[in-house]
């Protein structure tokens, strides 16, 4: 069977516990555009069977990801499906239904056994085989009445076959597993719950997801997954096995995989500092799939086109700030100036720089002003601090210490002079009028180069050294505001 012989269902199925991480991005990224390239269906599946560690804080937001990276799924929370529902802790009845058939098809078995005890036996026997060593498979009735006489619950354990698994992998080829590298594994509880080695297999079966794409990490558990997927199919819960394919690692610093401790890794930080959600997915893409080998720019509907898990590279991809803040840059310069003056908005509103709800004459003067910075922020974070010297009141101006120092200093404040007895006289304050005053001042007869002419102006009027256009800057400030600014610098 190839790839895409069936409908396509893939399934992205996350535990609500902990910030959502980067890596979990590249594999929700990889689903989504496998399925969309062929025309299948998304599901958005909640993992949550670990009671301790899962919260509702983090549960959405998982859901506050999807939506700001603008995944669209097709099946899952907040949108419903056939196979509702889509929140593992919801689908109990499911389990214990298909852990009691597997257990009359003798598929699984009570497990007594201590963790201690299973190291001991170990040892005793100088296995260096880690795992379960299959001490209760055949136990008599009377160690069983025994093991209750102390009081033992048992977990239940899954019965691997003997011999090997093999399967097509379609990002490694061809995988062989020797089932006695393998042990029997625990899929539920002492106290009856169903663990996510027995919850994971039957909802993609009871789903019919057709392809499993995750990451490098989950490889090891494969065999087990198809085992019991044979098993599934024995008692009538599972069709066709699904094809998988297992993702490289994202790694971090140091050749370590990216870890969720690791700064770089926390999901929510992009969106935080800044960050587009096509600029970060286009990045995320890169770690182990090229749209070609001469060009990372992409948009998400070029991906979608172009995506191919078979050209998945499976080696470890990693992970690169500077290089990722590059590709969102590149992004924010193919947006309309109307789009990112609606993106940068709430970044304004919360450093205080414009209104909130935004009055009409904060509303005139961002519209006049983002066209000058459109083309000079790299996130949208950096907004505030370039537009904030035209939205403050003069009382509540300032400019940055550092700056001041390094350029208003005697020669500066000389130059700050010299601009405000060339401006004063300007009859028609424009941008054009503007130019040409401070540069025959300042350049032709003062005959500074441009650099020294325009720096101690800038951080005079706008506060900082790196600023929008400087000449438009003082046309938007208006001439009472521009000549204050210039005066107050030689205070």
């Amino acid at each position: 069977m190839s790839s895409t012989d069936t409908a396509v269902r893939v399934r992205f199925c996350p535990s609500p516990t902990g910030a959502p991480h980067v890596g979990l991005a590249r594999t929700a990224l990889f689903n989504w555009a496998f399925a969309r390239h062929h025309g299948g269906t998304f599901v958005f599946r909640i993992e949550d069977t670990d009671a301790a560690r899962d919260s509702a804080e983090s549960y959405d937001t998982l859901l506050e990801v999807m939506r700001w990276l603008g995944f669209d799924w097709d099946e899952g929370p907040q949108v419903g499906g056939p196979h509702a529902p889509y929140r593992q802790s919801e689908r109990t009845e499911l389990y214990t239904d298909a852990l009691a058939k597997l257990a009359s098809a003798g598929r699984t078995y009570a497990c007594y056994c201590t963790n201690e005890e299973v190291e001991a036996r170990r040892k005793a026997s100088g296995s260096k085989l880690m795992g379960y060593d299959g001490f209760c498979r055949e136990l008599s009735e009377q160690q069983v009445a025994a093991f209750h006489e102390e009081g033992r619950a048992p977990v239940v354990r899954f019965r691997m076959p003997d011999g090997a698994i093999t399967f097509d992998d379609l990002v490694r080829g061809e995988i062989t597993f020797q089932t006695e590298h393998v042990p029997d594994f625990a899929v539920a509880r002492a106290s009856g719950a169903p663990l996510y080695t027995l919850v994971n297999p039957v909802d993609d079966a009871l789903m019919g997801i057709t392809h499993v794409l995750r990451g490098e990490d989950l490889l090891s558990s494969t065999p087990r997954q198809i085992a019991l997927y044979d098993a599934l199919r024995e008692i009538g819960v599972a069709g066709e096995t699904p094809r998988f394919g297992h993702l490289p690692y994202v790694m971090g610093q140091g050749n370590k995989k990216l870890s969720k401790r690791d700064p770089e890794a926390n999901l929510l930080g992009y969106r935080d500092a800044g960050f587009l959600p096509e600029g970060l997915l286009n990045y995320l893409a890169l770690l182990g799939w090229a749209i070609a080998e001469d060009r990372d720019i992409f948009s998400m509907a070029e991906m979608v086109e172009a995506f191919d898990i078979a050209r998945v590279n499976p080696n470890p991809a990693r992970f690169d700030l500077k290089k990722a803040e590059a590709i969102n840059a590149a992004h924010m310069r193919l947006l309309p100036v109307e789009d990112l003056t609606h993106r940068v908005l709430p970044f304004l509103k919360a450093a205080g720089v414009v209104s909130d709800p935004v009055s009409d004459a904060d509303a005139q003067l961002l519209e006049l002003a983002m066209p000058l910075i459109s083309e000079r922020i790299n996130k949208l974070t950096e907004a505030p601090d370039m537009l904030g010297f035209l939205f403050v009141d003069e009382a509540s101006f300032t400019r940055d210490p550092v700056d001041v120092e390094k350029v208003l200093n005697e020669d500066g404040r000389a130059v700050v002079q010299a601009a405000y007895d060339a401006l004063v006289g300007v009859s028609t304050w424009s941008t054009a009028a503007i130019d040409e005053a401070l540069r025959l001042k300042l350049v032709e007869e003062l005959g500074l180069k441009p650099r020294n002419a325009f720096g101690p102006v800038r951080v005079a009027v706008t506060g900082r050294r790196i600023s929008p256009p400087l000449f438009e800057s003082l046309e938007l400030l208006g001439r009472e505001r521009g000549l204050a600014r210039l005066q107050g610098a030689l205070a």
